[in-house]
């Protein structure tokens, strides 16, 4: 495995020079498009190659934690009558959304509208509680107590994030938000701004793989049921409107953010963590899915 990760590394790092980083936040735009890490988290042990150490923040792949515990609190069909699981076809910060938002299928909850919405539907007494909880949730999933925000990128998503703050109003406006619009959203950039390495995505990955259950522990983190549901809306929906090209290519369940990270997991096999910044135009990692789809051929790992 070390090998191959290692070949498959370097056989990728040329695609680093193609696409560009998230500029649009500023912090992030200070990334250094040449970095490239993955890790792969199996039963057998953990496998890194490349910049696999470097830290870098989560950005949407906090969208599958926000579902995960907004889930577990209160059960796939309450949250289901808040936002659907189809794929939108829509880019993740998409506005263009009918108003009200009676069609509530429409909203997905890995583009921004949808995640916004789910953050809320994480049970708190306040938005304070609500952060706690959802950063607790996150080191236990990804087995990393020690996970803190960067508070430069937290600064700078908050500074910046107009059309986050949109989506927040347009949501409240249609009684889909409850308290604070403001409180809100802090809880929400600041999840985006958790800093990971490749090995806590992997970790995250295996976890999902496995359906719910800590190998180590042997105890289950979360219900299977819930991680099987997870696991679906990713593979339909989860690299934002290149998910269906990525299920062709790659055909696994995967979330990406924008910071470059790659989160994907193979059921009953392996979870994977991926970290290239340089971008293509739909928000995701060049180098990343190369890397991905490589991987994929050389050990089969397409569900399908």
């Amino acid at each position: 495995m070390q090998e191959t990760l290692n070949r498959i590394l370097e056989n990728c790092r040329r695609y680093t020079l193609e696409g560009s980083v998230a500029s649009y936040i500023p912090e992030l735009g200070k990334a250094n498009r040449e970095e490239i890490g993955i890790c792969v988290a199996s039963e057998d042990g953990d496998y890194c190659a490349g910049d696999w150490d470097k830290a870098f923040t989560i950005q949407s792949i906090a969208k599958p934690i926000f579902l995960l515990l907004a889930v577990m609190d209160n059960g796939v069909d309450f949250v289901k009558q808040h936002v659907g699981v189809e794929a939108t076809g829509k880019p993740f910060n998409a506005i263009d959304y009918a108003e009200p938002l009676l069609l509530r299928e429409h909203i997905n909850p890995m583009v921004n509208i949808g995640a916004i919405a789910v953050c809320g539907l994480v049970k708190a007494a306040d938005n304070r509680e609500r952060f706690e909880r959802l950063m607790d949730f996150t080191r236990k999933i990804t087995g990393n107590p020690d996970l803190k925000i960067d508070e430069e990128v937290y600064a700078s998503e908050k500074r910046t994030g107009n059309k986050n703050r949109a989506l927040g109003y347009l949501l409240k406006n249609s009684g889909m938000i409850y308290g604070s619009v403001e409180e809100l959203l802090d809880v929400y950039f600041a999840m985006c701004s958790v800093k990971v390495t490749c090995k806590d995505l992997a970790r995250m990955g295996l976890l999902l793989a496995d359906h719910g259950l800590d190998r180590a522990s042997g105890k289950q983190i979360i219900p299977k049921e819930d991680a099987v549901f997870m696991n679906a809306v990713l593979t339909t929906s989860g690299m934002y409107d290149g998910s269906g090209e990525f299920a062709t290519r790659v055909g696994i369940p995967a979330k990406s953010g924008v910071g470059g990270g790659i989160m994907a997991d193979c059921p009953g096999r392996m979870g994977i963590g991926i970290y290239s910044p340089a971008l293509d135009k739909k928000g995701n990692s060049v180098a990343g899915i190369k890397m991905l789809e490589m991987l994929s051929r050389k050990l089969q790992l397409s569900i399908f």
